[in-house]
């Protein structure tokens, strides 16, 4: 564990969800800011335990990380499970896994990481929160377009015009892999928080938690276990 200088915004509300990345985002957030708050959002999806997690993932994750724990400061839900219902895709209804035309996943939920940063960016202009900072990747991820880099720095432009204010999007995971993920929480942690993250944090597209496997909780076949699974072996024999 190492110490990092104090970002040069006070302030910052994390895009949470409960999984490994968001996880590991907290961790990183409490590390530089002096205030941090979580929000998550409600869109009907299958996996609605991640919901359930996300107490329980704060809980741990600043028991691993006492010397920062007074920084986190209130959790907020949305509910968007209007926007969800658009979609009906296998992450909102009852449908295999699979492909679509455009090769992408049917996981994918078109515009999702956008809604999710505009109610962010509303929010945190109400807390008075500065920056917003988000578990997207584009090195191990399943190629939803939402989650490039591109995309977010794209919206981070549109919603600092829509606000006529400075609205910065961090997104430490956007080039790591996904065994970096491990590495990087293991860095400003140690083991506690990586154990932390296998035992609380969720991932698993359906929802699974009745199987426990060396890197968490999960089906061990979707698309999301598979990224986990296989980044937490390449980590792991490092």
């Amino acid at each position: 564990m190492s110490e990092i200088d104090l970002h040069p915004a006070a302030s910052a509300l994390i895009l949470f969800s409960g999984g490994q990345d968001s996880a590991t985002c907290l961790a990183w957030a409490l590390e530089r800011f002096e205030r941090v708050e979580t929000v998550g959002f409600d869109y009907g999806q299958r996996h609605a335990v991640e919901m359930e997690a996300r107490q329980a993932v704060r809980r741990e994750v600043t028991k691993a990380l006492p010397q920062w724990a007074g920084r986190l400061g209130d959790d907020h839900v949305v509910d968007l499970t209007g926007f969800g219902a658009i979609g009906e895709t296998a992450m909102t209804t009852e449908r295999a896994i699979e492909a679509d035309a455009r090769g992408l996943p049917n996981t994918f939920v078109p515009g999702r990481n956008l809604i999710f940063l505009v109610a962010a960016a509303a929010l945190a202009d109400r807390r008075g929160l500065e920056a917003l900072i988000g578990g997207m990747c584009e090195t191990d991820y399943s190629g939803y377009p939402d989650c490039r880099n591109d995309t977010i720095q794209a919206t981070a432009r549109a919603l600092s015009l829509g606000l006529d204010k400075p609205v910065p999007v961090e997104t430490p995971l956007m080039f790591l892999t996904k065994a970096q993920t491990w590495e990087l929480a293991e860095r400003i942690g140690g083991r506690a928080l990586v154990e932390a993250i296998i035992e609380f944090s969720h991932t698993c597209y359906l929802g699974d938690r009745t199987r426990r496997h060396a890197w968490g909780y999960g089906c061990g076949t979707c698309p999301a276990c598979e990224l986990r699974a296989a980044g937490y072996a390449e980590w792991a024999a490092a």
